[in-house]
């Protein structure tokens, strides 16, 4: 009986393990871990903003100064906020970071800040004047044994058809609470425009010269001024003087005395050398600009190469021809071994987004300096 029990119990574990396999392997697995959940990448580490106007040059072979940053947008941040924040020029961030609208770059949103610079091909000495990258450099003499320094601010220039003139010159004088005596030209144009001009405008919040200004010994009339219209600063929107923002030029007319030399060029590529690698700034010329300067600067590459000992095949000419088409206005590597472009952009530092609104409620003389509207450029002045 026994036996016959154990037998039945045999065929049934048979019939069971049977239909087991007819049912699939997959019963007799034990269930798979649930999959983990996917880890996002950490966010690149902030640090504090570098420097944007005071550089040591401690290498005297070396003519390039600064470091390339990358910052995050905030939802309410213009390019005028993130310019008057670090001390750039408007048409600079525009030039650094194409296909962006200036007016709403959204949330999150990683903007180049191009303070790494090429300093101009001149004397380093008194004030230089880059037209093309509208931008002021001033190379105070150094004391003996002390390490020379540069200080460079954003400016705007002359408009198209008031543009800025180009040469060697000095400051004749200096004029802090300048009064601005109205020229015909400007007064005739402000009332073809239905925005008529008193003959003098007084010292004070309407006054566009700002509070300092500093006459230049060139035909006709030009300054170098503050403005009570801070947005405007970086572009092409004056009548041939030279705009700084109301600080800057708060800090450098006490430096300048009546007597520095002045030179003002117009440079849109930029050669820079550092250490062992060459670089290239490459802005877009001035619309009235018709020169080619292509040429010439590969002339300039071949020259150093050969000065240098080093083989053409050190180059990267492809590269190069895309930095001078591409025109975004900080230095890239040339060389075969170098970071192209979006290298450049991906090593630079990311620092915190330090932009205040301050300078909207306060303009110059603590009154509104509101922005252009979009397409708009400010009101043209001095």
């Amino acid at each position: 009986m026994a036996l016959r029990r154990l037998s039945t119990l045999s065929r049934r574990l048979v019939v069971a393990v049977a239909a087991v396999a007819a049912n699939g392997c997959a019963l007799l697995q034990l269930p798979s871990p649930p999959s983990p959940e996917p880890v996002a990448a950490p966010a690149p580490v902030e640090e504090s903003p570098r420097p944007t106007t005071l550089f040591s040059l401690t290498d005297p072979a070396s003519n390039v100064v600064g470091e390339l940053q990358v910052v995050r947008a905030r939802a309410e941040d213009t390019f005028i906020d993130l310019a008057q924040a670090y001390d750039l020029g408007y048409d600079e961030l525009v030039e650094a970071n194409p296909g962006i609208d200036p007016w709403l770059p959204g949330e999150g949103t990683a903007i180049v800040l191009p303070s790494r610079f090429v300093l101009p091909d001149a004397p380093r000495q008194g004030i230089v004047l880059n037209v093309a990258t509208k931008r002021l450099f001033y190379f105070p003499k150094p004391w003996p044994g002390a390490v020379p320094v540069v200080h460079t601010f954003p400016i705007s220039i002359g408009r198209e058809g008031w543009a800025t003139p180009v040469g060697r010159t000095r400051v004749t004088s200096k004029k802090k609470d300048p009064v601005w005596r109205v020229p015909a030209s400007i007064r005739k144009e402000h009332a073809e425009n239905g925005d008529p001009l008193p003959p003098v405008v007084p010292p004070g919040p309407d006054n566009p010269l700002g509070r300092y200004a500093m006459r230049l010994a060139l035909p006709g009339d030009y300054l170098i001024h503050g403005t009570n219209k801070p947005a405007g600063v970086g572009m092409r929107v004056s009548h041939g003087c030279i705009r700084m923002n109301p600080e800057d030029i708060e800090w450098l007319f006490p430096q300048v005395a009546v007597g520095t030399p002045v030179q003002i060029v117009n440079q849109p590529l930029l050669l820079g050398v550092t250490g062992n690698e060459f670089v290239v700034e490459a802005h877009p010329p001035l619309e009235e600009d018709q020169a080619r300067r292509t040429p010439a600067l590969l002339r300039e590459v071949e020259k150093r190469l050969a000065k240098t000992g080093r083989p053409r095949e050190a180059i990267d000419f492809e590269r190069l021809a895309r930095i001078a088409a591409d025109q975004r206005g900080f230095p890239v590597s040339i060389m075969a071994a170098g970071p192209d472009q979006d290298a450049t952009v991906a090593q630079a530092v990311r620092v915190t987004n330090v932009a205040s609104y301050e300078w909207f409620a306060q303009g110059a003389d603590g009154t509104a300096a509101a922005p252009a509207a979009a397409g708009d450029a400010p009101a043209p002045g001095p």
